[in-house]
């Protein structure tokens, strides 16, 4: 695939906006601190695409715009030493780059991740100093048969899923003419940003420690260098209900209700990747799970909090127990790591970080080569759920998206559990794995069911 990059732009807020530090919370710092993507394809009708750059000035527009009210987006991260950073919002602005592709949309298939898609979101120089860095950037393609791409890439540091998805679609809100529905919360404050610790931690927090290595090994390294690929995997509305029969069939008697789909998928995803890595009896084995923690709280957080306001939760097996044991297992493993998600144990897990010396150990920086950081890689694996945010839907004016996926995807162990764009009840798991791992998991994906 050819795509000629034709401009790249800065959009800044449309009018002045707040100035100065915004310290993030602890939840902000640590995971994943780098830029996440996703990537929406558009088949526009026709008075759209005359004068052809119509779409583009609708899109800059809304997004400086956006930007006002949403003015840390426009910012910039600072190290404050000790591996903690802050926003200076200062008004500088995201990235805007223009693309043209010979290619068709009909080019993609199904629009399953492939090497193509690295064309069509841009890239971020991590070697230039962080304060430089913006936190959002945008890249809009345009193919030669009138459709579209635009690909977003947002620093995780400033915002989780949740609050991503909330600027997207008050994004395109402006765009449509319509006014905000939601506007973001951004005081920080409460989840304790900028506050010292109030006492030392009363919960253990393994979820911020380095997940198990492979038996006989004393780092990840080895593993990190390995060659992956990314599959789609979909599971039909009929497949779902199945799994979710088998998981629950064996539950025990004092289960409150009924195993969700996420604890059935994730626990099936888990089983599956022990037999695919063929793991032995005794190998230990960890599955992240990531938690939000906005009606979890004694006092919820207020609607439209703008941060990062996930948990990553440990599950932990012996992967022989995973193996012999029957769906219900795995889910229940599952269930009980998720369960620990209330005021006391966020509290602490704030407690645990704010008294850690320095937060760069518990930073993952394996997308630009690190080999600090947690690694969910073998013999661990990561599965976020995307089943509750409104991911679809994004209209800018020209109507829906006939697409939406993960950007770039490729650290062994990532998975993510989505809906299917068509609304069926289906489910889609992107999942990234080792190479040599990734056909015997497909194997046991649908055999097993």
């Amino acid at each position: 695939m050819v795509v000629s990059l034709k401009n790249c732009c800065t959009v800044k807020p449309a009018e002045p906006t707040w100035n100065g530090p915004q310290p993030l919370s602890e939840l902000d710092q640590v995971g994943t601190t780098t830029h996440v993507s996703t990537i929406y394809f558009y088949r526009p009708t026709q008075n759209w695409l005359s004068p052809p750059d119509t779409i583009t000035n609708t899109l800059k527009e809304s997004l400086s715009k956006a930007l006002v009210p949403f003015y840390p987006i426009a910012g910039r991260l600072r190290w404050i030493g000790k591996g903690r950073l802050q926003i200076n919002c200062n008004a500088e602005g995201v990235q805007f780059f223009e693309a043209e592709s010979e290619s068709k949309l009909e080019d993609f298939g199904d629009f399953s991740p492939c090497p193509e898609y690295e064309y069509l979101i841009p890239s971020v120089d991590y070697s230039v100093p962080i304060h430089e860095m913006p936190l959002l950037l945008v890249q809009l393609t345009k193919f030669k048969c009138g459709g579209i791409s635009l690909s977003l890439l947002v620093s995780h540091a400033v915002v989780d899923g949740p609050s991503a998805l909330h600027f997207f679609s008050e994004w395109s809100r402006i765009a449509r003419g319509e006014p905000l529905e939601t506007s973001p919360f951004h005081d920080r404050r409460v989840l304790r940003a900028g506050d010292p610790p109030r006492a030392s931690p009363c919960i253990d927090h393994e979820g911020f420690i380095q997940p198990p290595l492979l038996l006989g090994k004393l780092d990840s390294l080895e593993e990190r260098k390995k060659k992956t690929t990314v599959a789609m995997l979909k599971l039909t509305k009929t497949q779902v209900e199945k799994l979710k029969k088998m998981a629950n069939e064996d539950q025990s008697s004092d289960l409150e209700c009924g195993y969700t789909r996420y604890e059935t998928l994730a626990g099936h995803i888990w089983r599956c990747a022990c037999k695919a890595r063929k793991h032995g009896n005794e190998q230990p084995t960890a599955l992240g799970v990531c938690v939000d923690s906005r009606r979890r709280m004694s006092t919820p957080l207020p609607i439209g909090y703008f941060g990062n306001a996930t948990l990553d939760v440990v599950a932990t097996s012996r992967a022989g127990d995973l193996m012999s044991k029957p769906l219900s297992y795995a889910s229940s493993r599952i269930r009980e790591a998720i369960k620990k998600v209330n005021d006391e144990f966020v509290n602490s897990g704030i407690d645990f970080l704010k008294n850690q010396p320095d937060l760069t150990p518990f930073q993952d920086f394996h997308s630009v080569g690190s080999t600090q950081g947690p690694f969910y890689g073998n013999p661990n694996l990561g599965v976020v759920s995307w089943l509750t945010i409104p991911i679809y839907g994004l209209d800018f004016g020209w109507g829906k998206e006939i697409y939406m996926g993960p950007g770039t995807h490729d650290f062994d162990g990532d998975s993510l559990v989505l809906p299917s764009h068509d609304g069926d009840g289906a489910l889609i798991v992107a999942l990234c794995l080792q190479v040599a791992h990734m056909d015997d998991f497909k194997k046991h994906f649908y055999e097993d069911i």
